[in-house]
């Protein structure tokens, strides 16, 4: 039986991190040169600019666009003198948290590894999932524990069914291992030791549990863990609850429970937690908002909301951040958008291109860096 889910949930893009997983320091870099210079990526001096080689500087584009934290399209209209390259511009997302006036520009907080996660591995219209390995992975695979050659056949399965084209089989191996690498530690260390403190300077993503390696030197495995997530905050969570609602609805509704921790694409698979994990999260943060109210009838607890999910998540979430919005001189979504007018193009681009496309060259990472780096 045909499943397009993935095409349906992530754009066609492997590969393209150049094996690096994201590091510290790398997100709010890109974020600041990008919004001085759209074009910084692809500057003749983008080594020096960016402080890394030129590998890392595709790896840190790559990154930036996956995290949601930029859109990336042609500074110029079509027919237009002029370069077709595609520039980067940075998401009002990236502003909130990135920004030195932002949320966590550094990245310093474990409840902002878990939201960048969340939008690494979430999609909703016109945010699409830039990572379908990763997506596959958290959200489809049918199994907790794997090898490498597990996961490429069911990203290879997925992949089939979803796009009128298939990557070569080494570029979803390439971002199989890169997903391990990027969340599990190579090998078990002890706590404290130099190698723990080295896994998590290479990439911070490693600190929220979330793989684990349980293979041997000859046989590398891995297991998605599971169970209570001490370091994800009850706001994050929620907020990643209403994101979600608002994939299927913009005004006044409900959720059942079961499908904000069971469905594929829902915060439940993303972070691994179960059932009574975001009953408890949901219920702390409606405490203190009237908005939102959690019932429960036939034995089937739901979230309900009496306005538009999406605004309620952010207003959740900057309330973690104390208030990010209300500083003086942050900028509203729409300020933001006429700054960079190119964001909303580019967010109108991938609106209007078939589910399962994967050879339109304006949407298609793989093809787009082939292009612009040979």
């Amino acid at each position: 039986m045909s499943d397009s889910r993935l095409g349906e949930a992530a754009l066609f893009a492997f590969a393209r991190h150049e094996t690096f997983a994201p590091r510290f320091g790398w997100l709010h870099k890109a974020y600041m040169q990008v919004k001085r210079e759209q074009g910084a990526f692809l500057a003749v001096d983008a080594p020096v600019l960016f402080g890394v080689g030129k590998n890392m500087v595709n790896a840190m584009r790559y990154w930036s666009r996956a995290f949601k934290l930029t859109r990336e399209h042609s500074p110029t209209k079509k027919g237009e003198k002029g370069t077709q390259a595609k520039f980067s511009y940075p998401t009002w997302e990236a502003r909130w948290l990135l920004d030195e006036d932002g949320a966590d520009p550094y990245l310093e907080e474990s409840g902002s590894l878990w939201l960048l996660h969340w939008w690494l591995v979430s999609s909703r219209p016109g945010a699409k999932s830039h990572a379908p390995a990763w997506y596959t992975a958290f959200h489809l695979a049918p199994f907790s524990r794997f090898t490498t050659a597990d996961m490429t056949q069911v990203v290879t399965r997925h992949v089939n069914f979803s796009y009128d084209k298939s990557p070569e089989e080494a570029s979803i191996v390439r971002d199989i291992e890169c997903l391990t690498k990027m969340y599990a530690r190579s090998a078990p260390e002890k706590a404290g030791s130099p190698g723990s403190y080295e896994d998590l300077l290479a990439c911070p993503f490693r600190d929220l549990d979330l793989l684990t390696f349980v293979g041997t030197r000859g046989k590398p495995e891995w297991q998605f863990t599971s169970g209570h997530r001490t370091s994800l905050p009850a706001r994050v969570l929620a907020y990643a609850c209403l994101d979600y609602a608002a994939k299927f609805s913009r005004q006044a509704n409900s959720i059942s429970v079961a499908r904000l921790a069971n469905e594929p694409g829902s915060p439940g698979r993303a972070f691994r937690v179960l059932e009574n994990e975001i009953v408890n999260a949901l219920q702390k943060v409606a405490a203190d908002h009237p908005q939102l109210n959690l019932t429960e009838a036939v034995g089937q607890r739901s979230l309900a909301f009496t306005a538009d999910p999406f605004e309620l998540a952010w207003e959740v979430l900057d309330e973690q951040y104390d208030f990010v919005t209300r500083r003086p001189g942050f900028p509203t979504r729409e300020e933001w958008a006429a700054k960079f007018p190119k964001l909303a193009e580019a967010e109108q681009k991938e609106l209007t291109t078939k589910a399962t496309d994967a050879t339109d060259a304006a949407d298609t990472t793989e093809m787009l860096f082939a292009e612009e780096t040979a």
